[in-house]
């Protein structure tokens, strides 16, 4: 899943997109509230990091923004405010949570899955379908419950599938997802990673296969035994 970190200092920024990646997101960056705003219109993300010091706009006025054009994007800020004023304030101008900076990143991470866990979010502990299943915490795929290994791109694609099992999930949400707005995709990178996806999964005996929905993108279906 991927989350827009809306945070001016390049040192965090690095320390953050390390410590989600680790954890299973991916992250784009900006550095002032006008990139954010840019980037909430071009990109549907799971959550938001979100500073309050950014240096063109207060965070409390992108947020108060945010949810006033009714988008309910979870959104967890992170500021060294830490009086309690302000962390009344931050939650009554629409945060889901506040974490005050130093912070460990362990409970930002923490804090981020809880907030996808709640009703109506996008974490689960579990995806499954058919005989296959992943531990969206952990990041482990398991077939017929047994442990596979898979890289970490094909996993991502394995977690869109399976949110979306018997749905056709276009190709560009793929390519939004496994690449963000860094445009650092080539023309067929997705048909590489879903086309060695298909093979690990039929290598492992999984029950379901990944069928191209030609033009529009892909499908994962149940493949029933012959009889």
């Amino acid at each position: 899943m991927r989350v827009l970190v809306v945070e001016d200092n390049a040192e965090l920024v690095a320390l953050l997109a390390k410590g989600l990646a680790r954890s299973g997101f991916s992250a784009d960056s900006v550095g002032n509230a006008g990139d954010a705003e840019h980037s909430l219109a071009a990109m549907r993300y799971a959550a938001i990091v979100l500073d309050l010091g950014l240096p063109d706009q207060d965070g409390l006025s992108l947020l108060r923004g945010i949810r006033g054009r009714g988008d309910s994007t979870p959104v967890l800020v992170l500021t060294a405010r830490d009086g309690v004023s302000d962390r009344v304030n931050g939650l009554r101008a629409g945060a889901d949570d506040y974490l005050v900076k130093p912070f460990a990143m362990e409970e930002l991470v923490a804090r981020l899955q809880a907030l996808l866990r709640r009703p109506g979010n996008l974490l689960g502990r579990q995806l499954t379908f058919g005989n296959v299943a992943l531990e969206t915490e952990g990041r482990q795929v398991f077939i017929d419950g047994t442990v596979r290994v898979f890289p970490a791109r094909e996993t991502a694609i394995l977690e869109i599938l399976l949110r979306r099992g018997g749905h056709v999930v276009p190709k560009r949400l793929f390519e939004d997802q496994l690449f963000g707005l860094s445009g650092d995709v080539g023309s067929n990178a997705v048909e590489v990673y879903v086309h060695r996806l298909r093979k690990m999964l039929a290598d492992c005996g999984a029950t379901v296969k990944i069928h191209t929905v030609r033009g529009v993108g892909y499908l994962l279906a149940e493949e029933k035994a012959a009889v």
